[in-house]
């Protein structure tokens, strides 16, 4: 509850308060029901917090179906719905690189029920793209957690000649503007992509799709002949020998396709993204409900039956708190801004 503005305070308005002995009665008594109401707060967020959720929370993630994100939002939605009681409902909005998808979540009220799963293009976009995002991370974000992360795999269509990266660094010596895919601005794959354009010194051509779903659908059509995707959304394709992997990003191998050898063994140690994937809810969020749904979405990552389905997957479970998650997204975003600003990846 809002005080009346003190002796000599100003007016919403702008005009100044007329100082009386009434007015000085008036605020002294607002002042005593707003402590005794401050005093109660804690009892209030405490009963507020027992009884979250009370209906359905719904968890954007900014990317269509099918891909990382929507994975492991699927897989931490069912476990956080059979803890609670309540439906958490995943809604995909895919496109715009991402940005309608984050928006939609942080433009939502803050009151818990409107969550999203982001991945690096978070902290990227802000820099990466020309027309910048209606929202500041810093600013605009309540940070809930980061609950894993993977590796990218480089991928070829069965009808892609090259077999390791020697081969495709020659194949794309001959053929200029060879194609390889990626998820869409500023993910994973896409920073992965820039990265083997970079350290190759080819020239490939970057084919963007609305998500990693998406994306690896067109791969396994073979609309493109090569792509980077992670390794979570894209292993059973490798699995089931849709798609052949090459090469895993970062410096060592995964031990679910343990013959498949890492950028750095096959000579490009600088293409060494790794994807991250954490949940982010609206500014002003109350303490006590990020701490709710960190505890319902994110920290049961780390039990061993749900981390053994996120292993499986391909995803390494971090589930860090809402305090560190907020200082690594600061980070990133001035360590991203940096990297642009150097002419390293040009802006889209």
């Amino acid at each position: 509850m809002n005080s009346a503005p003190s002796c000599g305070a100003r007016s919403p308005s702008g005009a100044m308060w007329p100082a009386s002995p009434m007015f000085g009665w008036r605020v002294k008594a607002m002042h005593r029901r707003s402590l005794l109401g401050a005093l109660a707060l804690p009892w209030v967020a405490s009963a507020q917090t027992a009884g979250f959720p009370s209906r359905s929370v719904r968890i954007v993630v900014p990317y269509g179906p099918g891909g990382s994100s929507d994975i492991v939002a699927r897989l931490l939605a069912q476990h956080a719905s059979e803890l609670s009681g309540q439906g958490f409902l995943v809604e995909n909005r895919g496109g715009g690189a991402s940005v309608p998808g984050t928006q939609a979540v942080l433009s939502a009220p803050p009151d818990g029920y409107t969550v999203g799963t982001n991945d690096n293009a978070l902290v990227v976009n802000p820099s990466l793209l020309k027309e910048k995002p209606p929202y500041d991370v810093e600013r605009d974000v309540t940070a809930l957690g980061l609950a894993v992360t993977s590796p990218g795999l480089l991928l070829a269509h069965p009808s892609g000649t090259a077999r390791d990266m020697a081969e495709l660094v020659a194949e794309a010596t001959t053929r200029p503007g060879l194609a390889v895919s990626h998820g869409g601005i500023g993910t994973p794959s896409h920073l992965a992509v820039v990265q083997m354009l970079l350290a190759t010194g080819r020239d490939f051509t970057p084919v963007g799709y609305r998500g990693g779903g998406p994306q690896l659908t067109g791969l396994v059509a073979g609309d493109v002949p090569y792509g980077i995707a992670a390794l979570s959304s894209s292993l059973g394709h490798v699995q089931s020998g849709r798609l052949r992997a090459i090469a895993v990003t970062g410096g060592a191998r995964t031990p679910l396709l343990p013959e498949v050898p890492s950028m750095a063994e096959a000579g490009f140690p600088a293409v060494d993204v790794v994807g991250i994937w954490g949940f982010i809810a609206p500014a002003s969020l109350p303490p006590e409900i990020a701490a709710r749904l960190h505890d319902l979405l994110i920290a049961p990552a780390r039990e061993a039956q749900l981390q053994a389905k996120l292993v499986a997957q391909g995803y390494a479970v971090v589930a860090s708190s809402p305090a560190d998650y907020a200082a690594q997204l600061r980070r990133e975003v001035a360590q991203w801004r940096a990297i642009v600003a150097r002419a390293v990846i040009v802006p889209e």
